[in-house]
């Protein structure tokens, strides 16, 4: 019996693959910026820009998930691997350091970063819409202007733009985040695992 091999892959069908890929970003970078005015850069993955509209608290997943469970409602979280962006409100990044002394988290390593002016995160598919595997999600995501009562709402300062009820206070946040950071890392330390390491260094803020 004759054995018949498929043709190779043509250019053809792979442009247009490649052009599909490419309305996709498109597609994605068009929804945050149009749905939410959100600044993008990038396309292959699409990256927000934090210090403009938000800024964003990246954590472990593992304590992450557990700052969410103490918390309650936040603002926008998404998952990237195995690292979680809690968004919050521009100039957060400004205000960690003080806020962690103040908390008498000073002085202690935790796997925390904070991404202010400069910064950037992966931006997951707008809600709805399918990824590629292995694609940042939203875990919380954020809601358009036109289907809620204004902006998206990010965890402030209470009286700097936090609403009440909304999203927890900037300080509850970071003081649940920095103790499931301080949790796992001493957990991690007790079974003779590494610590948590940060894209930057243990606290680290840009």
């Amino acid at each position: 019996m004759t054995l018949t091999v498929p043709p190779p892959r043509t250019a053809v069908l792979a442009e247009r693959d490649g052009g599909a890929d490419d309305a996709s970003r498109g597609a994605c970078a068009r929804w945050y910026e149009q749905e939410l005015g959100w600044a993008t850069a990038g396309s292959a993955p699409v990256r927000l820009l934090t210090g403009l509209r938000f800024d964003a608290l990246v954590v472990p997943a593992a304590a992450g998930h557990a700052a969410l469970g103490r918390v309650g409602r936040t603002g926008p979280v998404a998952l990237a691997g195995r690292r979680m962006s809690l968004l919050v409100a521009p100039g957060s990044a400004d205000e960690l350091p003080g806020l962690l002394d103040w908390l008498e988290w000073g002085g202690i390593a935790l796997a925390l970063t904070a991404l202010g002016a400069g910064g950037r995160i992966t931006a997951p598919p707008p809600p709805g819409r399918p990824g590629p595997p292995g694609a940042a999600v939203w875990l919380r995501p954020p809601c358009p202007p036109h289907e809620q009562e204004g902006e998206p709402v990010f965890p402030a300062l209470s009286g700097f733009g936090s609403r009440g009820g909304d999203a927890p206070d900037l300080i509850r946040l970071v003081d649940a985040v920095a103790t499931e950071c301080h949790r796992a890392r001493l957990t991690r330390a007790r079974t003779g695992m590494p610590p948590e390491e940060t894209a930057a260094q243990p606290l680290a803020f840009s």
